[in-house]
């Protein structure tokens, strides 16, 4: 199979490849993996006055921790909700009861505040199949959050969460990719990314 040179391509085949791995994380390593999340976001997020979160689904990382942990930071949390149409994101604040929304994703259960109100976050927290070593973060390929992260406000720190073999040399990247600038992984914990955050040039 020759690999793909166009950066789209690229990405297609790695998010392929990343899923097939989660889906055959065994549980108590996945368990594990949440536990060493939690307690690295807990400590990095420490201070932070409202940030945005994600709930993560049975194969990221994360899930069945995140975000109910976040209670012990006394914070506003937004989290965010897929529209019945369109490629936007809503936000909405955590209240401590979820509820499926569109693709079957858990979201906030209160009411939506709108595309913009991201750009209220100090941190956001993003999801991410794989991150590189200078920030350039793999999505799903739905485009969300790179609407989303239009609205982040200048300055708001962005932290992607990945396993610790999904924190990578290099990604293939495009002109509007946003770098985030920290990463979090089970075994490294809270990474800060020297130079990172800005869309390309």
């Amino acid at each position: 199979m020759t690999t793909p040179h166009r950066p789209g391509d690229a990405k297609a085949a790695l998010r392929e490849s990343v899923l097939v791995r989660r889906r055959r994380r065994p549980e108590p390593e996945r368990a594990a993996a949440a536990a060493a999340v939690a307690t690295a976001l807990l400590r990095g997020l420490a201070g932070a006055r409202t940030f945005a979160a994600f709930v993560p689904d049975e194969i990221e990382p994360g899930h069945g921790r995140l975000p109910a942990v976040y209670t012990q930071l006394g914070a506003r949390v937004l989290l965010p909700v897929v529209p019945p149409d369109g490629r936007e994101l809503a936000w909405a604040v955590d209240t401590g009861r979820l509820a499926p929304g569109r693709f079957g994703l858990q979201e906030p259960v209160g009411p939506r505040l709108g595309a913009t109100a991201i750009g209220t976050a100090d941190v956001v927290v993003v999801p991410a199949l794989a991150v590189d070593r200078s920030g350039v973060r793999l999505g799903r390929g739905g485009g969300y959050y790179d609407r989303a992260l239009v609205h982040v406000r200048p300055g708001a720190r962005l932290v992607a969460v990945v396993f610790d073999d999904e924190f990578v040399d290099e990604l293939p990247a495009e002109p509007h990719d946003r770098r985030v600038t920290a990463v979090v992984t089970p075994s490294g914990g809270w990474r800060d990314l020297a130079g990172a955050g800005r869309a390309m040039s």
